[in-house]
Parts: structure tokens; C-alpha cells; sequence
């Protein structure tokens, strides 16, 4: 992929006043550096510079060798289904708006595993690098099994969803640069007002030259994408993305 305060004081507080002032600066510094996570997913305001990202709106994937990035979008060029592709596995992104001051991962990840349970999939929770996170094992079109692994990161009014699909769901230490992806994902959130849980808009990069990405067009909903060891790439995750109603704005 190519992507190319200071302080006052009275009169005998004149002369330390420039020390006073280079000290609080140094601590506001150190203060901003702790600020910035090691890790992202990143908020665009704390996104790292110098690196090449492929910029889909309010996602931007960072650019890793052997990593594909498919994308599917309408005639409209609004993407609906964004799939990262690595060997014999594969990571699904999403995301979401979500409130202010809580987060919506632990909700939404009881919701998946209610729906999974309702087609007769038992999904086990366990605890990941990402925190929490849902594994299970469903039945794919062609009648045979693959592995899912869910795992949500929520940030400051938006919430990253990634579905590993392939050998990386059932075996994390293979994700390699999937996760590398992941953890330098950045979101471009904005600021208006948006339902919690409504998908933040995406788009194609504006320039075709911008990224090596696959794009699909589909027509109305998304259609299925290539397969990845069983597990159809561009097929619906299995849960409710649409926000309840009476859900209050992000």
C-alpha cells in the first residue's frame, strides 16, 4: 500500500518570575507527553505525525507491508465495509459514535454475544491486549466453520470495533501486522453532534493514487467480499449496529 501560565505575582516575585515561567512550561510539556497514549487506536488529536496513512474520513488506516486494504463502497462512494487482509487472515473494522463520558464497548459486546446465542453460537469471553474481548466459532455460507474474534476499543466519543477473522481469531501471536494496523488506526470523529452507535461516515481516499486499496462497488447494502479461509471478508458482522431509539446524541 502507498499512502502517501505563566504566573504573576507582586513586585518581589519580578525576578524569578522567567524561572517560575520556564518550570510550569516544562511541566505542561512532560504533562502533554504522558497524555499521548503509546498505542492506538488514536483520537485525531493525538495522532503521531510522519506516518502514511490511508485517510477513508473518519478512519485513517496507517500503511503496513503485506497488509491489503478492501474496501466496499456504493455508487456514491460512501464505504460500507472495510476489511483488512494478511495471508490466511483477515480484520474487519467499524466505527461508531458514542457518548461523551462512557464508553460502549462492554454493552455492545453483551448485545453480539445475545445475538450469536440466538443463532445457537456460544461465544467465550476472554481478555485480550484490547481489554475484553468475544471469540466464537460459526458456521460459514458454504456449510463449513471459521473463528471470530471481537475486540472494541472505546475512545473519546467514538468506539472501534474489529472482527479478526482467519488463523488470527483463533490464535492472536499470528495477527502480526493486522494489529499493527490496529494500533495505529486513527479517528477523525469532528465535532457535530451524532446518534450513539450511528456509524461514523467513511468515504473513498480522494485521491486514486492516495492508497493501493481493493474497492468493490455494491449496489444498495453490501455484498459479500472476497473469502478469507472460510470466512466471507465483506459479509455482515452478526449484530445490532443501528442505535436503539431514544438513544441520546454523541
Amino acid at each position: 500500500m502507498i499512502f502517501s501560565r505563566g504566573r504573576g505575582g507582586g513586585r518581589h516575585a519580578r525576578d524569578d518570575r522567567s524561572d517560575r515561567q520556564s518550570a510550569d512550561t516544562q511541566d505542561l510539556t512532560a504533562s502533554a507527553e504522558r497524555a499521548v497514549p503509546q498505542r492506538g487506536p488514536y483520537d485525531l488529536s493525538e495522532a503521531p505525525d510522519g506516518v502514511q496513512r490511508l485517510d477513508l474520513g473518519s478512519l485513517q488506516i496507517p500503511a503496513i507491508g503485506e497488509v491489503e486494504v478492501r474496501v466496499q463502497a456504493n455508487p456514491e462512494g460512501v464505504i460500507q465495509q472495510v476489511v483488512l487482509v494478511y495471508g490466511e487472515s483477515a480484520l474487519q473494522l467499524g466505527v461508531f459514535a458514542a457518548p461523551r463520558t462512557d464508553g460502549i464497548w462492554d454493552e455492545w459486546r453483551e448485545e453480539i454475544r445475545t445475538s450469536l446465542a440466538a443463532d445457537g453460537v456460544v461465544a467465550e469471553e476472554l481478555t485480550g491486549d484490547y481489554g475484553t474481548e468475544l471469540r466464537a466459532r460459526v458456521q460459514t455460507p458454504d456449510g463449513g466453520v471459521a473463528d471470530l474474534r471481537f475486540v472494541g476499543v472505546d475512545g473519546p466519543r467514538w468506539m472501534i470495533q474489529g472482527v479478526f477473522q482467519g488463523r488470527a481469531a483463533s490464535d492472536p501471536a499470528v495477527a502480526g501486522p493486522l494489529t499493527e494496523c490496529l494500533d495505529g488506526l486513527v479517528v477523525d470523529r469532528g465535532q457535530e453532534a451524532k446518534p450513539v452507535r450511528e456509524p461514523l461516515p467513511l468515504r473513498l481516499p480522494r485521491d486514486p493514487d492516495e492508497a493501493g486499496a481493493t474497492t468493490e462497488q455494491a449496489e444498495g447494502s453490501a455484498t459479500s467480499g472476497p473469502p478469507v479461509n472460510g470466512v466471507v471478508s465483506g459479509q455482515q458482522t452478526p449484530h445490532r449496529t443501528d442505535p436503539p431509539s431514544g438513544r441520546r446524541n454523541a
